[in-house]
């Protein structure tokens, strides 16, 4: 079940690895097979990220992060969504998931294990302005992709290398999206990635246009997202076309709480800034004690982090202003 779903994640067949998935982890849940449930979990999240589901992705890994995965090849799933999560949000500290997902996948020599990191640290290297260091972080799993005929792999990581200029046009057999876009096609492109529901590939699609109304497009979808730093450049590219005219902004409540956090959640957040204990915090909101955890483990995963003290760090860093919701 875990290889059908992981194999049509992989290659964005998300209903069909949604359904395998998640009869994996129910199944190995029921028997007690932790390491399976985690392996299917983490692939879990990985889909969920590539449809823009980012909160239950970011739900996902960290309660495998509150387990303690061992298995190398979870942690490298699960580290590598974590770290573009980061990275796609704006998020402080994604590099150092990625570099960990990285030493742990050169020692398998896994192309599954490799593509993903690799493309994840060129976005990284891109969005931070370091586009020179992008042919290097790929050049490997690229070569492997091509021995191998892998089309998604030759894609992304082919997309990477022709984004910084060290890959005139799509190579043969790259993914449909991806060859789209490298061959100038970038509305095709666009068309494709919203038919597989992958809406930050859209939007990035969309961006490479010059007319106004796909740029505001763009844009509206990477806001909506949370995608901070690609708004950013697109933002940037429609001031120096002069416009002026943007998508509706999200609300103050939503721009001082970028998280995502519930009104709920928001309250509790105070709460443990006054390092209350869940039980006191449930008397102070009137509720039960268990619904306080599962507010706390939705907190610790919607900012990424493992611990509630990092979690009001995080939310100082962030701006969120806790009870405001």
């Amino acid at each position: 079940m875990t290889n059908l779903g992981s194999g049509a994640g992989e290659i964005r067949r998300y209903a069909l690895a949604d359904r395998w998935l998640r009869d994996a982890v129910a199944w190995s849940a029921e028997r007690d097979l932790d390491s399976n449930r985690r392996y299917a979990s983490a692939w879990l999240a990985r889909c969920h990220f590539e449809q823009g589901r980012w909160s239950e992705a970011g739900t996902t890994v960290a309660r495998l992060a509150a387990e303690g995965v061992a298995m190398s090849p979870t942690r490298i799933v699960a580290l590598t969504v974590l770290g573009r999560l980061r990275t796609r949000r704006g998020d402080p500290d994604a590099r150092a998931p990625l570099e960990e997902a990285w030493e742990l996948a050169t020692q398998t020599g896994d192309l599954q294990r490799t593509w993903p990191v690799a493309a994840g640290r060129a976005e990284q290297a891109w969005l931070d302005g370091r586009p020179a260091a992008v042919p290097g972080l790929v050049a490997e799993p690229f070569e492997l992709a091509r021995r191998l005929g892998h089309e998604w792999a030759l894609g992304e990581l082919g997309f990477w290398l022709w984004r910084v200029g060290g890959q005139p046009g799509p190579p043969a057999g790259a993914a449909g999206p991806y060859a789209l876009q490298m061959a100038g096609d970038w509305r095709a492109a666009a068309a494709a990635w919203r038919a597989l529901g992958c809406p930050c590939e859209q939007a990035l699609a969309l961006a490479d246009s010059t007319a106004q109304d796909d740029l505001l497009a763009a844009l509206d979808l990477l806001e909506r997202l949370g995608a901070r730093p690609a708004a950013d450049t697109v933002a940037a590219r429609l001031r120096e076309l002069g416009v002026r005219r943007r998508p509706r902004r999200p609300r103050r409540a939503t721009l001082a709480n970028p998280a995502g956090l519930t009104a709920r959640e928001l309250d509790v957040l105070a709460l443990l800034g006054e390092g209350l204990r869940n039980a006191d915090i449930a008397g102070r909101l009137h509720i039960a004690e268990k619904t306080v955890d599962h507010h706390v483990s939705a907190i610790l995963a919607k900012l990424g982090v493992r611990s509630r003290q990092e979690a009001t760090r995080a939310a100082a860093a962030r701006g969120i202003v806790p009870g405001d919701g």
